[in-house]
């Protein structure tokens, strides 16, 4: 404390010096109008990019926690639209419009908006977003593993997309975890069909490229374009009807072949995966017992 006091003592002179020039500036920025403008405008910005920066790493750590609620929202838009798309299907949507167009008449704007979701009755497909753990696209049979397993509602048997299309389906599960075969498997048969004109196929993975697949069981009869759409069919209630799996790159005839030899080009880019969505179908255990019941043995969807 003593060579405190005897630093602060030798160097006085120095300290005097700092204080009068402190007052002086603040002394000419009180009375001088354009200092004192001065003053401030440079102040502000440095405050602001001080707060900025602040802001911008608080957001970066935050990234996760982010991603995670974008997962979710768009989870259960996606259900919401899927849930439409049924309905359409199904031509449901008619009482719908008329609750709309009779809110709207009656001044009810936000019943209006609210009417569609309401009125179409519980949803059959919701969404249960993930995060890939890991992933493998280079060999023959490949799987992903995922952070969400039986305590989110997750079961063997559900179907995995994005929003660019569709991933594979869930395989085995645990408390937290759970691992899916990816379309990128030599087992794996999704059925499909043509967007434009309804031919049903199957999209089988055996051209060794994680880009491509090849689109089996569609007739000579039928008229293929390049660029034709691939979306699923609906069957066997694993996936949504109308998801889609990928476009129509190729198109080759074989003389001593019924059906088209079709490669596709997948939607999704399986080397970039890193957040799915698994797909639960309310209606899938009374599908599998009418089945059962009916003596018919489900495959691959």
């Amino acid at each position: 404390m003593r060579k405190l006091f005897i630093f602060i003592f030798r160097i006085r002179a120095f300290l005097v010096f700092l204080l009068l020039e402190g007052v002086s500036i603040y002394l000419l920025y009180r009375s001088n109008t354009y200092h004192s403008a001065a003053f401030y405008q440079s102040s502000n910005y440095y405050v602001g990019r001080v707060l900025e920066i602040q802001s911008q790493v608080a957001d970066y750590f935050r990234l996760t926690e982010v991603n995670q609620g974008l997962a979710q929202e768009n989870a259960r838009l996606r259900a919401q639209i899927t849930h439409l798309q049924e309905q359409e299907l199904n031509d449901s949507l008619g009482t719908a419009r008329d609750s709309v167009f009779a809110n709207l008449a009656s001044g009810n704007p936000r019943d209006s908006l609210l009417a569609p979701l309401d009125s179409l009755g519980p949803m059959v497909f919701t969404y249960h977003p993930a995060r890939v753990t890991s992933n493998s696209v280079r060999g023959l049979n490949n799987h992903l593993a995922l952070n969400v397993g039986s305590d989110a509602g997750i079961q063997p048997g559900m179907g995995v997309l994005t929003a660019n299309g569709i991933v594979g389906r869930v395989k085995a599960v645990s408390r937290h975890y759970a691992t899916v075969t990816s379309l990128l498997h030599s087992q794996t048969l999704i059925s499909v069909k043509l967007k434009r004109n309804k031919s049903l196929g199957s999209i089988r993975w055996d051209t060794e490229d994680p880009k491509t697949a090849s689109l089996h069981y569609i007739p000579l009869s039928e008229k293929i374009y390049k660029g034709d759409s691939v979306v699923t069919s609906g069957a066997g209630g694993i996936y949504p009807p109308g998801i889609l799996v990928g476009r129509v790159v190729r198109v080759q005839k074989e003389l001593d072949k019924s059906f088209y030899t079709i490669l596709v080009r997948l939607s999704v880019d399986f080397e970039k995966l890193s957040y799915v969505y698994v797909v639960e179908n309310k209606r899938k255990p009374e599908l599998d017992s009418l089945l059962i019941q009916s003596g018919i043995t489900e495959g691959n969807e």
